[in-house]
């Protein structure tokens, strides 16, 4: 979405959904959902920056909450429309997602620090800007190009990988 675009109005997005299927309310949901977890790491994130005083930050998070709020908004709109055609909305009710989304957003960080660990190089707190750009100098990007190339030929079946 642009800049300049303003975002569907509640009432257009109530009449957006009345005619679609419930498979797809149902995974539009989802995807409002995978959009509030980004934005609640995104806002994770921002926040030490905007407790040191970074006002482009703490602008961001503000904005950031008020994208969530519209989201959680569609997806009430969303389940009204589901249990208005008299079906359950099940499983997919926030209520019961918010303890999952937390632990597989744990997780995720949890994975995160130990990629970082692993390869401190590719850590972007710790990278060192080139004039030239890119963060590894030409050794250590051939030396790590040439350590997954091996790995990629022990692995090696004679099939084709996509």
């Amino acid at each position: 979405m642009s800049a300049n675009a303003a975002p569907i109005s509640l009432n257009r997005f109530a009449e957006a959904i009345a005619e679609l299927p419930v498979g797809n309310l149902h995974a539009k949901a989802a995807e409002l959902r995978n959009s509030i977890a980004h934005l609640v790491s995104s806002n994770g994130q921002l926040q030490q920056y905007a407790d040191d005083g970074d006002q482009v930050c703490a602008d961001a998070i503000r904005e950031n909450d008020e994208v969530i709020e519209r989201m959680e908004s569609r997806i009430s709109l969303l389940r009204n429309e589901v249990e208005g055609r008299g079906l359950p909305w099940g499983e997919h009710q926030p209520s019961a997602m918010n303890g999952k989304l937390e632990d597989q957003m744990g997780d995720r960080q949890g994975e995160l620090a130990e990629r970082n660990s692993a390869f401190p190089e590719a850590n972007p707190s710790s990278r060192q800007p080139r004039a030239n750009g890119g963060s590894l100098g030409d050794e250590a990007l051939a030396r790590r190009l040439g350590e997954r190339l091996d790995e990629n030929m022990q692995d090696d079946d004679d099939g084709i990988h996509l």
